[in-house]
């Protein structure tokens, strides 16, 4: 290796004694130009991951303990980037820091050294003019061992795949599978001929009939028609006394009975005597029957004019004007309602004279009168319960089933002018009360009749009612036992 100007280690040039690399011009009229000569290029030259670089190829040459484990022979290594230098001018090669004249042969004494070494170097360390074929050098040493197996390289891509081959030898016949489940009955066959007659059996002179076997119990059969009734019953013998029944109630008292006829005179053996004493008075005797009517009598006098008579009593209202109407139909929007609280019903379908608030859900009577109120709810995923209030108090109530189903109710009622009505769930847990686009829960009601067909005197309406809204309690009903009926 030698330095340059800029204290670069430089590769000797090739073609000097010291460079694996002979001339460029050596074998320029040779046959064997790169043919027996191995021309290594020392860009890119490959090493093994993890080998010593100063072992070519990645194998590891032998080392010495004495010196500290560097291979032997130190040879000078080419770096990366080899740099190649420009030819030098023909009749004479420069090798080293010598300048040999063309056609001088190199010296073979120093390859001698190198292969009798106890450790010769890899070929690729070699000066060239020791690894050519022309070369003189000493016989032939034994053949090397046996490198060790490389690597195993990387699999290859997916073949195409082949053609089919050869049909195998015919298997050995299988076990017996299991038994197949029953097939299916047959169509029924057509009925055979009929065969010919039997002989005619004779009976001995005492024939005994042997019972057979009972028949297995055949198909009920149909219900026959009804039959005709039955002839009339013997009257069965008298009954027993009955217990003494309770006293029964009071009779009515009886008609008054005919007269009776007149006795008959009495006889009176008696002598004038001195007239008794008045005796008591009797018992007042029977009203007789009424008398026949007498002859009309002759017209009599008109008399004074009399005073006005009292008011009579007010018959039935006659029929209404029409402006008196009242009406609303309205359907739930918002499904599962909260407690508490009146449901507000915002998809309204009609709203006679706005007494319907949409937003709170309460209707308010416009005049005193008669009204109809009824719900149709839709109940899904949840228990129902609601009820119907009027004014703060509970008129009905209603429970609906989990699954989907209805629950309905239509009352009658009297309100006065004023008067509220709303419907409420009762708690979280029971407001299963449900409406989307292919069912809906409605609320409506409306006016039936006035109580008069006067107009009121305003169209403003009291107050709104206050009060706390709460489930409350409906009054138990009063059942009354049927009474006993005596036969």
């Amino acid at each position: 290796m030698t330095i340059d100007r800029r204290g670069f280690l430089v590769p000797p040039p090739p073609g000097s004694p010291d460079s694996p690399i002979p001339p460029d011009d050596y074998f320029e009229d040779s046959d064997t130009h790169n043919n027996h000569i191995p021309m290594y290029a020392y860009d890119n030259y490959p090493l093994a991951k993890g080998g010593n670089p100063i072992a070519r190829g990645g194998q590891m040459m032998q080392n010495d303990d004495l010196l500290n484990g560097y291979p032997l022979p130190m040879l000078p290594i080419p770096p990366d980037r080899y740099p190649i230098l420009p030819k030098p001018p023909s009749g004479n090669k420069t090798q080293g820091s010598r300048t040999v004249p063309l056609g001088q042969k190199p010296d073979l004494l120093y390859c001698d050294m190198l292969l009798e070494a106890p450790v010769p170097p890899p070929a690729d360390q070699t000066p060239w003019f020791c690894v050519c074929s022309h070369c003189k050098g000493g016989p032939s040493g034994p053949k090397g061992d046996k490198g060790d197996r490389g690597m195993p390289g990387q699999m290859g891509d997916i073949g195409e795949k082949g053609d089919l081959g050869p049909f195998g030898f015919k298997g050995l016949k299988g076990q017996r599978g299991p038994k197949g489940d029953k097939g299916d009955s047959g169509v029924n066959g057509n009925p055979g001929q009929q065969g010919s007659p039997g002989e005619s059996g004779q009976c001995p002179a005492i024939c005994y009939s042997i019972q057979g076997p009972p028949g297995e119990l055949g198909h009920p059969g149909m219900t026959g028609g009804r039959g005709l009734p039955g002839l009339g019953g013997s009257p069965g013998s008298k009954g027993q006394k009955g217990d003494l029944g309770d006293y029964g109630a009071h009779g009515p008292p009886g008609l008054n009975g005919q007269k009776g006829d007149q006795g008959e005179t009495g006889e009176c053996h008696c002598n004038d005597g001195v007239d008794g004493t008045n005796g008591m008075i009797g018992i007042p005797g029977l009203k007789g029957s009424k008398g026949d009517i007498g002859q009309q009598g002759a017209t009599g006098v008109n008399g004074h004019q009399g005073q006005k008579g009292d008011p009579g009593v007010m018959g039935a209202p006659g029929p209404c004007s029409l402006p008196i109407q009242s009406a609303f139909l309205a359907a739930l929007s918002s499904s599962y309602p909260q407690p508490n609280l009146p449901i507000p019903f915002t998809n309204v379908f009609y709203n006679r004279e706005f007494n319907f608030d949409p937003f709170r859900g309460i209707y308010r009577a416009s005049i005193n009168g008669t009204y109809v109120i009824n719900y149709h709810l839709v109940v899904f995923s949840k228990m129902l319960k609601v009820g119907l209030f009027h004014n703060f108090k509970p008129i009905i109530k209603s429970t609906g089933s989990i699954d989907l189903g209805t629950t309905s109710q239509q009352v009658v009622l009297h309100l006065t002018m004023g008067d509220e009505i709303w419907l409420q769930v009762r708690d979280i847990d029971s407001n299963g009360m449900y409406s989307n686009s292919d069912c809906s829960s409605t609320f409506s009601g409306f006016l039936l009749y006035p109580d008069n067909c006067d107009m009121p005197m305003s169209r403003n309406l009291p107050e709104p009612i206050s009060g706390i809204y709460s489930w409350g309690e409906l009054e138990e009903p009063t059942t009354t036992r049927a009474p006993d009926v005596h036969p």
